[in-house]
């Protein structure tokens, strides 16, 4: 039976809709962009598309019990992923408030050049795209979007096959977006002033900071 090539383009709808949504996960890979260059922030975005992937799978191929078992512990994980932003919140707050102007102008030039230093202390290529599959993947909103958003595709429409197009449609349609949205940012970064980045820094850590503690909050109340 031929594949029906609608499910891909489906699939590519859906990956760069749920992408598009930026939450606290849109805003880490927005400040990795500015703060190590597009390269770092592409991966970090590749590794969203890797969790968002993940679970595409798990509904596109009808695993309706590991579907119902995620939705069971999304508070729990929102836990620990909302632990884990606020962290990371935390740090990028320390990072900004002991850096100074010619440090944050340095680690930019560093991350654009592949060189050490600053720049390169945190989370290499392999970090950046890992710490971003295992906060999506702890994200309670990514399991219920695509709970939500493939209640309709499945296995039973064109078999295997079609549930490989669609997850590929997915994960394609998420790696777009990413390398739209940092490409964009890496050109503006880089007219950024050092005082503006820092500013940047604080503030979406406190905006990150803040989804955190809601995701611990509605954790915790469940």
């Amino acid at each position: 039976m031929p594949m029906n090539p609608g499910l891909y383009l489906r699939g590519l709808a859906v990956g760069f809709a749920v992408a598009f949504a930026l939450g606290p996960i849109g805003l880490l890979v927005i400040r990795r962009t500015i703060e190590r260059g597009w390269a770092h922030g592409f991966l970090s975005g590749v590794g969203v598309a890797t969790a968002d992937a993940t679970y595409a799978a798990i509904a596109a191929f009808g695993l309706t019990a590991l579907t119902t078992a995620l939705v069971g512990v999304a508070r729990p994980l929102g836990v620990v992923g909302g632990a884990v932003l606020v962290a990371m919140a935390v740090r990028g707050l320390r990072a900004a408030s002991t850096a100074r102007p010619a440090d944050a102008a340095e680690t930019r030039e560093e991350a654009g050049s592949g060189a050490g230093g600053p720049g390169t202390r945190r989370t290499g290529p392999v970090g950046a795209w890992a710490t971003m599959v295992a906060l999506t993947l702890t994200n309670p909103a990514t399991i219920l979007s695509f709970t939500a958003l493939f209640a309709g595709i499945g296995a039973g429409l064109d078999g295997v096959g079609g549930a490989v197009l669609v997850v590929a449609g997915v994960f394609t349609g998420s790696v777009a977006w990413w390398a739209v949205l940092t490409g964009l940012v890496a050109r503006l970064g880089a007219r950024l002033t050092p005082r503006v980045v820092r500013l940047l820094n604080v503030a979406s850590s406190l905006v990150v900071g803040a989804f955190g503690l809601v995701a611990i909050g509605l954790g915790l109340a469940g």
